[in-house]
């Protein structure tokens, strides 16, 4: 019967599916030279907006962060199964986040750049996994709609 009723409240399947995409697009971005195209992006966006606030990585410093995101975000799958009312929020910010990167990487492949002076031959890097991210975005949207007005544990 817990089971059951955390199954009903719980978003968990959803959310590991996301992380699971989130995790496999870092492998595509990395192995397909994301940085080359992103950092000439946000040094070329500086140049024309001062206050741009994305920062230039390192490939170690880069992967790294990324690797502890994903750590987290499998750590907090329990949580996300329970229906922790307080990952409802960070849940949404994931498909927002996810939806938009996916999207940003389709663009890219569709113009052949990202900004004028930043060209790459198509596919952008990371655009393989990006269905993926899509396809996890879309039913963590649905399980969390189809668990918003189920019991939640406030923990």
């Amino acid at each position: 019967m817990e089971q059951e009723r955390s199954q009903a409240s719980g978003f968990g399947r959803a959310w590991f599916a996301l992380t699971v995409a989130f995790a496999l697009h870092i492998v595509d971005e990395a192995a397909t030279g994301f940085l080359a195209v992103y950092n000439p992006t946000v040094v070329a966006m500086r140049a024309r907006w001062g206050w741009f606030p994305m920062p230039t990585f390192e490939f170690r410093e880069w992967l790294v962060g990324l690797i502890v995101a994903v750590a987290v975000c499998f750590a907090l799958t329990p949580l996300a199964a329970r229906g922790a009312r307080w990952m409802r929020p960070l849940a949404w910010l994931a498909v927002v986040i996810q939806i938009s990167n996916a999207a940003g990487h389709t663009i890219g492949t569709i113009l052949g750049h990202t900004v004028a002076s930043v060209t790459f031959p198509r596919p952008a890097p990371g655009f393989y996994s990006s269905p993926l991210l899509l396809i996890g975005s879309v039913w963590l949207i649905v399980s969390l709609r189809k668990t918003a007005a189920a019991p939640r544990l406030s923990s």
